[in-house]
Formats: structure tokens, C-alpha cells, sequence
């Protein structure tokens, strides 16, 4: 198991960026391919996006292409998400996931799971 906290979440008008980090404890950080999911009001949690081990590889939704950016930092034991041009569709709570399977969007793929970031979008 590893332990997943979230943080960078907040208020930001439609265009700005924000930087969010979810910091691992517990197993080696590098078993895991990471990802973003998030969920939105009334709406499923979603995949965001998702990087692999070593951080040779990344995947994302075609929504945030462009403008989103996963990376990890191994000696950190973090993985972040860099969002820029943000809108208000973005709007959700962001959630860090863990898995032992790369580059894979299905939520049943991850068994470690963060609690949760608020990102609100605000036109």
C-alpha cells in the first residue's frame, strides 16, 4: 500500500495555472505508475492523466492536451500536475491515484487513492 496527500488545489479565474502535488509514503514510490482522475458535480470521476514509473511516458485526456502536464519526481516521491489555461469546465475535485499497471486510464487499475483536491474554475 501507499499513502497519497494531495495539495495546490484552490480558486483561480478562467486562464490562470495552478500546480497540483500529491506526495506518496509507504511502498516504493517507483512500483507505481501515477495518474489524475477527477469528478466534477453530478458528474463520474473521470481519467485525467497518467505516467508511468520512470517517467518516460504519459497519457491524457484529450480535454486537457496541451494544457496539462503530469510529471514525478522519484527522489521526491511526488508526481504533479501542471495545469495551465485553465477553464471553468476544470472544475473538480482532482484526485492522485497509484497502480502497478502503466498506461492505463481505468480507475480499476489504481487501488491507491488520494482524498482529494478542489480546483475551481471561476469564468
Amino acid at each position: 500500500q501507499v499513502q497519497l496527500v494531495e495539495s495546490g488545489g484552490g480558486l483561480v479565474q478562467a486562464g490562470d495555472s495552478l500546480r497540483l502535488s500529491c506526495a506518496a509514503s509507504g511502498r516504493t514510490f517507483t512500483f507505481y505508475a501515477m495518474a489524475w482522475f477527477r469528478q466534477a458535480p453530478g458528474k463520474e470521476r473521470e481519467f485525467v492523466a497518467t505516467i508511468n514509473r520512470i517517467g518516460s511516458s504519459t497519457d491524457y485526456t484529450n480535454s486537457v492536451k496541451g494544457r496539462f502536464t503530469i510529471s514525478r519526481d522519484n527522489a521526491k516521491n511526488t508526481v504533479y500536475l501542471q495545469m495551465n489555461s485553465l477553464k471553468p469546465e476544470d472544475t473538480a475535485v482532482y484526485y492522485c491515484a497509484a497502480g502497478r499497471r502503466s498506461n492505463t486510464r481505468s480507475q480499476n487499475d489504481y487501488d491507491n487513492w488520494g482524498h482529494g483536491t478542489q480546483v475551481t474554475v471561476s469564468s
